[in-house]
């Protein structure tokens, strides 16, 4: 009779229904992307911190320090339920986990499709915030570079067209304008030959007052909305990789995290069976 009832106490060490290499595979899962989080977040906070060209970045449509440390604390919480969740084999930490994962997982997919449908108006929300980037292109120096990096990459100019340049005050055509840059686009719009030793930074002087023939023989005269739709559609593959690349995390996290829940509720259930007949040994 004891030596039954200690076979049936010792079925919780020798029995286990958690698998160990499930259990562990979540929690290193969730360990590398809780440090994931907490770069992000580190990053956030001290892109806040020395940020203070308030008005420059309130012309995109979320402060990326801001949006940064959003997804970093999210991440962090989630991440922090996976861990804990899968080591203490808790199934309430790891359905908070399952479920919140599947929630992003469904808001993603749910955006894609929603940006695919209504493609003209996210390119018309783009072009709008390209718009007031030009307008506070001089007001930082972070924003500034990414215009520049951005026009330089995809060979364009402005968001439509190399005159939306004008919305700035400084390249404004203006003729109570008092800038030395009036009528003119930064540099970074400019065509630039391989050839020549000596750039010439200043070949975009006066450029809006020129015909659209004129002015393509020194910058390029196509709006940076144009290119980004071409490069898109020539890299379909690629950004479907990147989405793919995305999305295959979540769903292992969703996937090894429910299985984990199921073996956890058949050890319960298995013990609790044990705890209930263990003083029956005949039943």
């Amino acid at each position: 009779m004891n030596r039954r009832r200690k076979g049936a106490a010792g079925t919780d060490e020798d029995n286990s229904l958690v698998s160990p290499f499930v259990k562990y595979l979540l929690f290193l899962f969730n360990f590398i992307f809780w440090i994931i989080a907490l770069v992000m977040i580190s990053i956030g906070v001290y892109a806040r911190m020395m940020k203070h060209a308030e008005a420059a970045l309130a012309c995109l449509s979320v402060d990326p320090a801001m949006m940064l440390l959003v997804i970093g604390v999210l991440m962090f919480f989630l991440t922090f339920c996976g861990c804990v969740g899968s080591l203490r084999e808790n199934i309430c930490l790891l359905q908070t986990f399952c479920i919140c994962l599947t929630v992003i997982f469904l808001l993603q997919l749910t955006a894609g499709i929603l940006g695919f449908i209504f493609s003209d108006k996210a390119r018309d929300r783009v072009t709008e915030i390209i718009n007031k980037a030009i307008v506070h292109y001089r007001d930082d120096i972070d924003l500034q570079n990414l215009i520049d990096f951005g026009q330089k990459e995809f060979d364009c100019c402005g968001a439509v067209t190399y005159t939306d340049w004008s919305k700035n005050m400084y390249f404004n055509c203006k003729t109570d304008n008092p800038s030395r840059e009036r009528c003119s686009v930064p540099f970074s719009c400019c065509i630039l030959s391989k050839d020549k030793l000596v750039i010439n930074t200043m070949c975009g002087m006066g450029v809006q007052d020129l015909e659209y023939v004129q002015a393509g023989d020194h910058i390029h005269t196509n709006g940076c909305i144009d290119k980004l739709v071409d490069w898109i559609h020539s890299n379909l593959f690629i950004l479907g990789g990147v989405a793919l690349g995305l999305a295959i995390p979540q769903l292992v996290g969703i996937l090894l995290s429910q299985i984990l829940i199921n073996q956890i509720k058949d050890q319960i259930e298995n013990q609790n069976y044990y705890i209930q007949h263990r003083s029956d040994p005949w039943s």
